[in-house]
């Protein structure tokens, strides 16, 4: 399987001199046709060793186009309803406290979107927020229950199952209290309640977090993870053939996503094929960052090679955090931070939006 070199349009979502833009992944993204949402943070930039940001300042962001990807508006979170403290969201009102979800939405709705938010990196609970008009308003917040868990450690990824139930995949803390297990959880109330399904691996030594999963069939589900063990990071990939029961490891999509290591994304066309896009952070100027796709036409079972849809620009290694969305047409437009800082000082992070296509070889 090969590929051609994509054909590829880099934008600048949302950037400003002074300002630290980034984490798509932390938030999610959602599409209805060539209307697109994703999530972000915006803080002021500050001067100093990893990520160059205040995080007193961090609020929640949407970026929203309606053009596929082409030009982009950005909206303020906590005016939309997203108003519980959170993660590197300090709400401009009086922070709203997460209470039980009485349910009453409908998952099928054409215009609803959920987004999960955890409170810390280790311990501790989480919540969500629901829309069925787009992300104009959102409901919420509700509690995400812990399930016997130390903590639930929630960003955005799930599957909507039928008009009350959704799967959510979601990273919850170990036994001890560190971040670092992918489960399964699902509700058939919608919200009302929640239940652990599975959990995709055995506690790892290191951790494994920050899951995209795309279902392939009526019963067979793909789930990628990033993974990080004595000092490699790694994404790693997870089949389920009876609907997320029972997992078995399926390989290494990615071997190498750089230093710190970066999350996936996934989308899966109408043909079957899926897109895996993902960022391999610079371990030295010799190696700038570079933003990727690998591509599956059998379910996960085996992938493309590497596809560099943007690396010759200067990026040092903190960018990435991607998230994906297809056009009607079947172009894919991803989102993720990005900075020139082997280019220029002071370099601030920005949310960038590469729109793309790819044909194949036959």
């Amino acid at each position: 399987m090969s590929y051609h070199q994509p054909s590829v349009c880099h934008l600048k979502v949302c950037g400003e001199k002074g300002k630290f833009a980034g984490w798509p992944a932390n938030s999610g993204i959602w599409n209805w046709g060539n209307e697109i949402l994703c999530g972000f943070t915006l803080a002021e930039h500050k001067e100093k060793s990893g990520h160059t940001y205040d995080p007193e300042t961090a609020v929640q962001k949407f970026a929203r186009s309606r053009d596929g990807g082409k030009t982009w508006t950005v909206e303020d979170a906590c005016e939309r309803g997203i108003t519980a403290k959170a993660k590197n969201h300090n709400p401009t009102c009086e922070p709203a406290q997460p209470t039980d979800c009485q349910g009453g939405f409908d998952f099928t709705h054409p215009d609803f979107a959920m987004t999960l938010r955890r409170m810390s990196d280790a311990d501790g609970p989480a919540h969500f927020y629901i829309t069925q008009d787009r992300g104009h308003h959102w409901a919420g917040p509700y509690l995400f229950p812990l399930l016997g868990t130390r903590g639930i450690l929630a960003r955005t990824d799930y599957m909507i199952e039928g008009s009350e139930r959704l799967t959510a995949f979601l990273t919850a803390s170990k036994s001890n209290g560190k971040e670092g297990r992918v489960g399964c959880f699902r509700t058939c109330e919608a919200g009302r309640s929640w239940h652990l399904v599975s959990w995709l691996d055995d506690e790892p030594d290191g951790f494994s977090i920050m899951p995209a999963s795309v279902r392939v069939s009526d019963s067979r589900v793909l789930c990628v993870v990033r993974r990080r063990e004595n000092g490699r990071n790694w994404l790693a990939g997870y089949i389920s053939d009876d609907n997320c029961e029972s997992w078995r490891y399926a390989g290494d999509p990615v071997k190498n996503t750089g230093k710190s290591g970066n999350p996936p994304a996934m989308v899966r066309h109408d043909d079957g094929r899926i897109c895996l896009a993902y960022c391999v952070r610079s371990e030295g100027p010799e190696a700038p960052s570079r933003v990727c796709v690998r591509f599956s036409e059998d379910g996960g079972e085996r992938w493309s090679d590497e596809i560099v849809l943007r690396g010759d620009d200067g990026a040092s290694g903190d960018i990435g955090y991607p998230r994906i969305a297809r056009r009607p047409d079947g172009r894919l437009v991803l989102l993720y931070y990005y900075n020139h800082a082997l280019r220029e000082s002071p370099s601030f992070r920005y949310i960038a939006a590469t729109i793309f296509e790819t044909e194949i070889l036959l």
